[in-house]
C-alpha cells in the first residue's frame, strides 16, 4: 500500500474514532510502528491531526466535511445557520437541488420550507429532516452506508443521469490552489457527480474552513459558480479570493 492510501486509510480510521494508536494502525495496514509513526508525522505537518502519545488525534473535529454517525456537529453551529440562511436566496420555487452531505447543508434542510421543491442528496440525517416535510420530492440514490453517508458505484450513476439546477457542495477545506478538498477519497466520486450535473454548484463553507488544506482534491474553485460563507471571514481573505476572481456571497 503506497503512503497516499495509507494516509487516507488513517484519516477513515480518525473520522470513525476521533482517535488512533501507532499499534493498531500497524497492525490494520501491515506495515511497522516507524512507518506509522512516519505517516502521523507527515499528516501533523499538513495541519490535519495532531500527536499524542502513542498515537494521534484529529486537530479539527468540527471539519470533517461530513458529521459523524452518532450526532452532528455543533461547533460554528450560528455561522453554519448564516450560510445556510443566506443559501436559502439561490434557491427557487420547484427547483431541483443536491445537498451534499454536511453539517451546513443540514442546517438548509432544516431551513427549507415545506415546498414542492425536489431534494437529492445521499446524507442520512438530511433524508430524515426532509423526510418530514411531504412537500419535498426528496430523492435518495441509494448505495451503502459511510459513516452518515450513502455510496456505492450504482448511486453514483444514477446521480449522473439527473438534471440539478443547483449543487450545494461541502469540504473540509478551501484553498486558492487546491481548491475544495476533503480527509479520504470516500466521497469523491459523489462529490463530483453532483457537481458535474448541476448547471450552478455554489460551495458552502464556514470562515475556518477558508486556507486549509485536506488530503483530496473535490474541485477547483474555478469550477464553482460561487462560495457562500459567514460574516466572520476576514477581509484580507475575502480580498485575496475575490481578486482571482472567486464569488464569494459573506453573510
Amino acid at each position: 500500500m503506497n503512503s497516499i492510501r495509507r494516509h487516507e486509510k488513517i484519516m477513515e480510521v480518525l473520522l470513525s474514532k476521533r482517535e488512533v494508536t501507532v499499534n493498531d494502525l500497524s497492525e490494520q495496514l501491515q506495515v511497522t510502528g516507524k512507518t506509522i509513526r512516519e505517516d502521523l508525522s507527515k499528516l501533523e505537518e499538513q495541519g490535519l491531526l495532531l500527536r499524542v502519545h502513542g498515537g494521534a488525534i484529529l486537530k479539527h473535529p468540527d471539519q470533517l466535511g461530513m458529521l459523524s454517525v452518532k450526532e452532528p456537529h455543533t461547533q460554528h453551529l450560528e455561522d453554519k445557520t448564516s450560510i445556510a440562511a443566506r443559501a436559502m436566496k439561490y434557491i427557487a420555487p420547484d427547483d431541483i437541488i443536491a445537498l451534499d452531505g454536511g453539517s451546513t447543508t443540514l442546517e438548509m434542510a432544516r431551513l427549507l420550507d415545506n415546498q414542492p421543491y425536489t431534494v437529492i442528496t445521499n446524507d442520512l440525517y438530511i433524508i430524515n429532516t426532509l423526510s418530514a416535510k411531504d412537500q419535498i420530492r426528496l430523492v435518495v440514490p441509494g448505495g451503502y452506508r459511510v459513516r452518515n453517508m450513502l455510496v456505492g458505484v450504482e448511486a453514483i450513476e444514477y446521480i449522473r443521469k439527473l438534471n440539478v439546477q443547483k449543487t450545494f457542495i461541502s469540504a473540509t477545506g478551501v484553498h486558492l490552489e487546491h481548491g475544495l478538498s476533503v480527509y479520504t477519497g470516500d466521497f469523491i466520486e459523489m462529490k463530483r457527480a453532483m457537481i458535474e450535473i448541476a448547471q450552478h454548484v455554489y460551495a458552502v463553507a464556514d470562515h475556518s474552513k477558508f486556507d486549509r488544506t485536506a488530503l483530496r482534491t473535490v474541485a477547483p474553485l474555478d469550477e464553482l459558480d460561487g462560495i457562500i460563507t459567514d460574516g466572520k471571514l476576514p477581509r484580507e481573505v475575502y480580498e485575496r479570493y475575490t481578486n482571482v476572481g472567486v464569488f464569494i456571497d459573506q453573510s
